[in-house]
């Protein structure tokens, strides 16, 4: 796999990582008992995507270095793309 396949793959990864951590730790204004004028009770008071973001690399860089393995070591093969099947 050169370049581009592993800059596609991580940035695969990493995204639906992100996906899935969006709602780990977000409180609604409601809970807080605040709700902002004109906004949705059940707007985050604060989403923390920052410290997501760092998270959500940090996991991704981990599961980009399995599959990185996994191909370099050929547990995992991807032919030519000639041919279907073999």
């Amino acid at each position: 796999m050169g370049i581009a396949g592993n800059v596609v793959v991580f940035v695969v990864i990493w995204w639906l990582v992100f996906f899935m951590t969006l709602s780990f730790g977000v409180r609604g204004q409601w809970e807080d008992g605040h709700v902002e004028d004109g906004t949705e009770p059940g707007a985050p008071q604060s989403a923390g995507i920052r410290k997501k973001m760092l998270v959500t690399t940090g996991i991704a860089m981990a599961l980009w270095a399995m599959v990185w393995l996994a191909v370099r070591f050929e547990l995992v093969r991807f032919g030519d793309g000639t041919s279907w099947g073999t």
